[in-house]
């Protein structure tokens, strides 16, 4: 079906795919930082690279999908100085630091689930990984590429560019801008350069979660723990790193350093980040109010949207925008993703559940039908384009209503059908991972209602009182139901 393309960010282009081992793919993903609920855009960047393992699987390759859960070492700001954010929420709420840890993860696998995305192959933590972690630092100190102030290593980022190397490569920064741009902040006196960054930070007395290393009593730096469990589930060099675009500088940036550093070759083939998420147009911020999570938009209870919207909407709102563009939150846009949703799910209900009987075949159709499936495949290919692949699927939708209601399925080969049928289901359960469960659930009490409402208006006519019952047809047309009398019955389809 035609080869992969994907943006990587270190070109700044598309490129061809090609696995580093044939048939399989290592991909990595920045997990959440566990000392808060999961906001809308983890969860935007998570649904995004659960479409990326989807696509791939179903394309036939091997994946081993890594997604590690940050549990120490991440600072307030982000940096190399400031409070552990778990720590100080483990004050916050008068908690062990690891009671945090449980009770956000637990909120974030909770989150993911309603999101219908797969679990990843190996979910590690930084707190279990601390040995990896003090054996990076020594093999970049060992290559020249790291020193020790007070306790605390720290990257030497201009002893690696003058090796040869590209601190700034993949945000496209100039070192001695960086350098030159910089502030003098509080507890960066140790540093030789300001945008030198912590691979291990030496711990007060106070600070509560730190481990014993050969520098002393500390906690690893941020950045250190994604480079050391990538490479010790995926190797020193693998496919696919992914995150937010917020994780390109400084964060993938001093990944690539020190593993380059620690390994002597580039970590990864393709890196790929999602962009951000506004709310009516505006930044989401919890400053100033505008933001919600999840279970705000699943449950209705809150100021900004007009309704609830259940997970399976929301995660096919986000899969018509793709991934690398801005998206915007809003009732009108996900209300009008509501009725696309249930247009989609109905059809493929609709096409599953047919019977085909061969009838003439319709060359002129079936050419645009063939077309239309290579068309699925060919947007995926493109970078993983899932807004151009559901507007394909919903051409399809147009021909599948229409087959349908002149129960004409057989005017196409049987071969075609059965790829349209396993098209449509492939791409919406298997690639785009819209719970069919759910919807199936949903769509049987709603048909069961519509039944009902046809069971009376077939009462009414043969009571002949035709005012009720055109009534009844027209409330049922009025929320998208459309009735069709034939020879063999009353069928209906939703809108």
């Amino acid at each position: 079906m035609g080869d992969l393309f994907v943006y990587n960010t270190l070109v700044g282009d598309k490129v061809k795919f090609e696995p580093v081992s044939a048939g399989n793919v290592g991909i990595y993903v920045c997990g959440p930082t566990v000392y808060s609920e999961v906001h809308l855009g983890n969860c935007r960047t998570f649904v995004s690279f659960d479409v990326v393992v989807r696509y791939l699987r179903f394309l036939g390759y091997n994946v081993r999908y890594v997604r590690n859960i940050t549990d120490a070492g991440h600072l307030e700001n982000d940096s190399d100085f400031g409070e552990d954010k778990i720590s100080k929420k483990a004050k916050l709420e008068q908690l062990e630091p690891m009671e945090i840890v449980q009770k956000y993860t637990l909120n974030f696998h909770s989150v993911m689930s309603q999101f219908n995305t797969l679990p990843p192959s190996i979910e590690p933590t930084a707190t279990g990984h601390i040995v990896e972690q003090i054996e990076m630092v020594k093999s970049i100190l060992e290559n020249g590429h790291a020193y020790v102030e007070n306790g605390s290593v720290y990257f030497d980022v201009a002893k690696y560019n003058s090796d040869g190397n590209n601190y700034g490569h993949l945000s496209r920064r100039d070192i001695e801008e960086m350098s030159a741009g910089s502030r003098d902040l509080q507890g960066q006196q140790e540093k030789r350069n300001p945008v030198d960054f912590a691979l291990w930070k030496n711990a007060s007395e106070e600070h509560i979660m730190k481990w014993p290393s050969p520098w002393g009593i500390g906690f690893p730096g941020w950045h250190l723990e994604c480079s050391a469990m990538g490479a010790k589930y995926l190797g020193d060099h693998f496919d696919i790193h992914g995150g937010g675009m917020d994780l390109k500088f400084p964060h993938h940036e001093c990944e690539i350093a020190q593993c380059v550093s620690a390994h002597k070759k580039n970590p990864v083939n393709y890196w790929m980040h999602t962009n951000m998420l506004t709310l009516n147009g505006k930044r989401m911020s919890k400053s100033t109010g505008n933001t919600l999570l999840p279970e705000d938009i699943f449950s209705g209870e809150n100021a900004i949207l007009n309704k609830a919207f259940s997970p399976m909407v929301v995660r096919f709102f986000m899969l018509q925008a793709h991934y690398r563009s801005i998206l915007d939150f809003s009732s009108e846009a996900l209300s009008a993703s509501e009725k696309g949703f249930n247009k989609l799910m109905q059809a493929n209900l609709l096409l599953q559940k047919a019977i085909y009987s061969k009838a003439t075949l319709d060359k002129q159709l079936e050419t645009k039908v063939v077309d239309l499936i290579n068309g699925c495949y060919k947007h995926m290919n493109d970078d993983f384009n899932t807004p151009l692949t559901i507007a394909t699927l919903f051409e399809l939708v147009a021909i599948i209503n229409t087959l349908n209601s002149t129960n004409s399925f057989g005017t196409l080969s049987e071969k075609v059908f059965n790829s349209l049928q396993n098209t449509m289901n492939g791409f919406i359960i298997d690639v785009l991972g819209l719970d069919s469960v759910q919807i199936n659930n949903k769509n049987d009490k709603s048909e069961k209602l519509i039944e009902l409402m046809l069971s009376l208006r077939a009462e009414a006519k043969n009571n002949k009182d035709y005012a009720l019952s055109d009534k009844i047809r027209d409330d049922l047309t009025k929320i998208g139901v459309v009735i069709k009398d034939g020879k063999d019955g009353t069928t209906f389809t939703l809108t």
